[in-house]
């Protein structure tokens, strides 16, 4: 049994050595050679003084690099800790500081965005040290930020034996299964739980090669498509809503044998327009951070019910359940609860808000299970914003606004947006006797948070609505807005 993630690597060489595991550009790397650019950089990062649970921060955009160094990290028995390269200063310091961790490895151009903490870029990281050996699955791999990167971050805690379970789930699939043959597009971003495990650890698994682009773009992408024959296109919801606007897409798309999605909501009607121009259907999953992150998928139905996110994968088990715990009747909406081994440990550093005992975690998430046990995403009990697929917490972004000038008080919702999902809208009241310039309040958001947080839309207002507590009301927000 593999007990280190980076183990799964090793066997896959054995098997597929002379098999190309890796295209970027005009760069190619077989399973045999990505093996041993991993065990020089695990042995890099044991000879610079690393033990064995220090954290390291990867802020390295998608490429060969970025799988040496995470691969790497883990086979040292070090903690991954992959972040958003559109982070600030500010955000990566605060990572920085609640994680604890030791070295940063960038990516070029990035390195003089950490202050006070040691930065290497990938290329600084070969060495002979020798390495320990692995002992227990439950050691802590990898640390994924699912919230805000200011004021109170929260960081899922993945073991190698989550984020083992997670692609064994995956490679138990039926006939719809990633092989040692397919090509997969590597293009969603490799610090998202969904392009890490759900793309680069499920081809690690299998031997599939992964052709990696660093950022979607519609030509750049059909044109990878159409040299390198991918079989398997794993996109986020706008890009298949990008990729609609190109008339040669049929054409383009005649290897893809399979298209995924997953990391947000899909509106069924995209699905059905892609579907129509292409010829191939679009299959959905749902899944979380915390679960590693595969939760149910439609991949293995023949005919996927419009709007379902599919059925639980092997060796997941999903209910929904009431306020109290109990199991909803029928086809009763309720909170989605899920168990597997692909699930975390816990928010770091001391394991709060996990599975209870027994074994069971609170999503947080809305659905439903019809009689055939497809899953039915109906809404949020977080406030959570998912643009592109990244996870926005409003109180991040409040906490900002409030500091620009002439702001005394803001509230955040999301809104749909047919480009990115869901996007950020702010509502801003003024301070006495001041006025917003709404131009002004944008640019000081820019400066302190990624793009991807940033309001889109800022609405100023007289008031905000509250509750009899004090707190906004945001479902009233919501209303005054639809």
């Amino acid at each position: 049994m593999n007990v280190n993630f980076a183990d799964i690597l090793r066997d896959t060489a054995q098997r597929h050595g002379e098999r190309p595991a890796l295209v970027d550009g005009d760069r190619r790397l077989t399973w045999s050679e990505l093996d041993r650019a991993v065990d020089r950089t695990a042995q890099g990062l044991a000879a610079a003084g690393l033990v064995p649970g220090y954290r390291v921060l990867l802020l390295v955009a998608n490429s060969i690099e970025f799988v040496t160094s995470y691969l790497g990290i883990l086979r040292a028995g070090l903690v991954a800790v992959p972040l958003n390269t559109g982070l600030t200063r500010a955000e990566l310091a605060t990572v920085a500081e609640h994680s604890g961790a030791r070295l940063a490895v960038a990516g070029p151009g990035l390195a003089d965005r950490f202050e006070g903490l040691p930065a290497v870029s990938p290329d600084q990281l070969e060495g002979d040290a020798p390495l320990l050996p692995p002992i227990d699955p439950e050691t802590l791999a990898v640390l994924l930020y699912t919230s805000g990167t200011s004021g109170d971050p929260r960081a899922a805690m993945l073991t190698h034996r989550a984020l083992i379970a997670n692609v064994r789930n995956l490679s138990e699939l039926g006939e719809d299964r990633m092989g040692p043959d397919d090509v997969v597009l590597g293009v969603l971003p490799m610090f998202h739980a969904f392009g890490l495990n759900a793309v680069l650890g499920w081809a690690v698994a299998t031997g599939a090669t992964v052709v990696v682009q660093e950022r979607f773009d519609p030509e750049e992408t059909l044109g990878l498509i159409r040299s390198c024959g991918v079989t398997r296109l794993p996109l986020a919801p706008p890009a298949l809503h990008a990729l609609l606007a190109r008339s040669d897409l049929r054409d383009a798309l005649q290897t893809v044998k399979v298209v995924l999605t997953g990391a947000s909501t899909l509106d069924p009607s995209l699905a059905a327009r892609f579907e129509e121009a292409t010829g191939l259907r679009v299959h959905q999953g749902y899944g979380l951070t915390e679960a590693s992150p595969g939760v149910t998928t439609t991949l293995g139905e023949t005919a996927p019910k419009p709007g379902s996110v599919g059925r639980p994968l092997p060796n997941v088990e999903v209910r929904i359940a009431d306020e109290q715990g109990e199991d909803m009747e029928g086809d009763d909406p309720g909170e989605i609860l899920i168990r597997g081994g692909n699930l975390f440990s816990g928010y770091w550093p001391d394991g709060v808000d996990g599975p209870d005992a027994d074994g069971w975690y609170r999503t947080g998430d809305v659905g439903f299970l019809d009689a055939d046990g497809d899953l039915f995403l109906v809404d949020r009990l977080r406030e959570l914003i998912i643009v592109s697929g990244f996870n926005v917490f409003p109180s991040e972004v409040e906490e900002v606004l409030v500091g620009a000038p002439g702001v005394r008080e803001a509230a955040v919702i999301g809104v749909p947006s047919e480009e990115t999902g869901e996007a950020v809208k702010a509502f801003v009241v003024p301070l006495p006797d001041a006025s917003v310039d709404v131009a002004a309040v944008r640019e000081y958001a820019e400066s302190r948070l990624a793009r991807f947080k940033c309001p889109v839309e800022i609405e100023v207002v007289d008031s905000l609505p509250h509750s009899v507590t004090g707190k906004v009301a945001k479902g009233r927000l919501r209303e005054v807005d639809r």
